[in-house]
């Protein structure tokens, strides 16, 4: 008679580094990160966005050579959004071909060819109000006056060379109109990533800081989604992909991890990118300034996450230090 426990045993996975590499059930590469980055006009500009540690309003030329060493790290995508010349109550600037996102586009396709050019589509950054839309006298969001601007700035960052754009303005049909304005401006195969399931999210606190994105008046929550909600999410998704979109998105990612798996169970195709948001991150770098964790194995576990949960993409402003730290422990 065995002397041995009847009991199964697991540990033999992970009793050491080589083990727990060969037996991982998820891994991350840096093929699926996009940094996310924020850019303005002039030149030489490098300003610290305070409650984002790490992350900077640039100028184009700055940009463009800091994504030269995020590229060669392996990041081959960045998500654009722009910091304005002019602000009114129409978010006229954001069609602007001589705007900071354009500009950035056009200097990125002629300076680095393989990278992945991706812009996002709102009227946030670009109204005095904050709004993400035309607002009425009465206040309210207006989304269908809003559509064609957003669909007149998706045209602009296409004529400057994007390979993908983003609209993140949560207005009904913004896919379908996004598609429409493409194709008929000779566009048809720049492709759509929509900010499908987008929550109104306390986590977007610093982003707001960073893209001057914060709503003078009220809030969002009449067109971003509620957090109580799932199966609303599920009906979004499906929306846009019914309009046309390419890629679509859930937003903020470690809060909705349970949505990132619906998503990714119920829509296979086409496929999930995850957003990392400014909340997220700023938290993890805050925690780890006063010594209360580390950094880096934080930040790839919150990463993994993500991925285990089912993204395919995932946005993060921690992409080019998770490139590091991918290539140190290959």
């Amino acid at each position: 008679m065995s002397s041995e426990p009847d009991f199964t045993r697991l540990r033999y996975l992970r009793e050491t580094e080589e083990d727990r590499r060969e037996n991982a059930e998820t891994t991350l590469s840096v093929s699926e990160l996009i940094y996310p980055i924020f850019v303005t006009l002039g030149s030489g500009i490098s300003r610290p966005i305070d409650a984002m540690p790490g992350q900077f309003q640039m100028s184009v030329d700055v940009a463009v050579e800091k994504l030269g060493a995020v590229h060669d790290a392996g990041v081959d995508k960045v998500l654009l959004f722009g910091l304005p010349q002019y602000k009114d109550s129409t978010g006229s600037s954001a069609q602007d071909a001589d705007e900071a996102v354009q500009s950035a586009v056009r200097e990125i396709k002629r300076t680095l060819h393989t990278m992945t050019v991706i812009t996002d589509v709102c009227l946030c950054e670009y109204t005095d109000h904050g709004h993400c839309g035309i607002v009425t006298a009465e206040g309210h969001v207006d989304n269908d006056a809003t559509l064609p601007l957003l669909a007149a700035a998706a045209v602009s960052h296409a004529e400057a060379g994007a390979d993908i754009v983003a609209p993140s303005a949560m207005m009904d049909g913004q896919v379908a109109a996004i598609r429409a304005g493409l194709s008929h401006g000779g566009f048809s195969d720049t492709r759509i990533m929509g900010y499908s399931a987008k929550y109104a999210s306390s986590f977007y606190g610093p982003f707001r800081e960073a893209a001057g994105s914060a709503p003078q008046f009220g809030d969002r929550r009449s067109y971003q989604m509620a957090s109580t909600q799932s199966d609303e999410a599920m009906r979004e998704i499906e929306a846009d992909i019914a309009e046309g979109a390419d890629f679509i998105m859930v937003k903020p990612a470690l809060a909705y991890l349970d949505v990132i798996r619906r998503a990714s169970e119920t829509f296979p195709e086409p496929p999930l990118a995850a957003y990392n948001v400014s909340g997220e991150y700023s938290a993890i770098k805050a925690a780890a300034a006063n010594g209360w964790l580390d950094e880096e194995s934080a930040a790839m576990e919150a990463l993994m996450a993500i991925k285990r949960a089912g993204a395919d993409l995932i946005i993060s402003y921690f992409a080019p230090d998770a490139a590091r730290w991918l290539a140190q422990h290959s």
